[in-house]
């Protein structure tokens, strides 16, 4: 399921983008959004996407290593010649489950490179090039899980995020009143790919997709809003945060999940 919204075609015409993990999920409805728009778009991913729009550029890297994200920059350089948008979408966790004590040293180096180093690596080459137009945005995609960690499974994702948030607002408050404005998006459970993969996994065993669904949100602790967020809403919300419209928002964090991270 997805959601249409009206835009400006002209809201981003000029701009140059790159942004990460855009060939799936949220990443990329962020790169359809901000092609949409008129941004000249470069996306990266790991492995070649089936298909993109015209508008799109795309280099195969795999930016959890450094020998990737010089490969992007290459890219970003040559293909764009600059930048004015950097959008870190690329994220995700592949550790086994268990809890904290089957965690190898490889599986923290893996989660911390996937989901932190490789924005770290990223802003520290590409900040420069920003700099010299005094000018820039940039928006880094942490989770929900940085304060509702999900020990069992991706403890150290979680860990990941928490400190790709607080990366972020470092960053924001020593660029900022450089021109580069740096916010953080914080997502909860959002239906993309990978998630209906896993909804239809455990309707195999359950007998129902609804009740699947319901499971899923359950051991979130409940989704108030009673569905999954869809990646064009969040899409929506990262278009805002990049345009001229959230001029004078930065250092700042915005969660999209549907009331599920309770507060008082």
């Amino acid at each position: 399921m997805s959601k249409t919204f009206e835009f400006s075609a002209t809201e981003f015409l000029g701009k140059k983008a790159l942004v990460t993990g855009g060939t799936k999920g949220m990443g990329q409805a962020v790169v359809n959004r901000l092609a949409s728009g008129g941004a000249t778009v470069l996306t990266t991913a790991r492995s070649q996407p089936a298909d993109l729009p015209n508008s799109v550029e795309f280099v195969q890297a795999d930016i959890a290593s450094p020998e990737g994200v010089e490969r992007v920059i290459a890219a970003v350089k040559d293909r764009l010649g600059g930048i004015d948008i950097l959008v870190h979408c690329v994220g995700g966790s592949t550790t086994p489950p268990g809890g904290a004590l089957v965690l190898t040293d490889e599986d923290w180096l893996q989660a911390l490179n996937w989901n932190l180093l490789a924005a770290v690596r990223l802003d520290r080459a590409l900040i420069p090039l920003m700099l010299e137009r005094k000018s820039g945005v940039i928006l880094h995609f942490t989770s929900i899980q940085r304060k509702l960690p999900l020990y069992e499974t991706t403890l150290a994702y979680a860990a990941a995020k928490a400190a790709l948030a607080n990366y972020s607002k470092g960053l924001s408050n020593e660029f900022s009143p450089r021109g580069i404005r740096i916010n953080s998006l914080s997502p909860g459970f959002i239906q993309t790919e990978a998630a209906d993969a896993l909804i239809d996994r455990m309707a195999a065993a359950t007998g129902s997709r609804e009740s699947a669904l319901r499971q899923l949100m359950d051991s979130l602790g409940g989704i108030p809003l009673g569905r999954p967020g869809f990646p064009e809403e969040v899409a929506e919300l990262a278009a805002f945060l990049i345009s001229d419209r959230a001029a004078s928002v930065t250092g700042s964090e915005y969660v999209i999940d549907g009331g599920t991270i309770p507060t008082v």
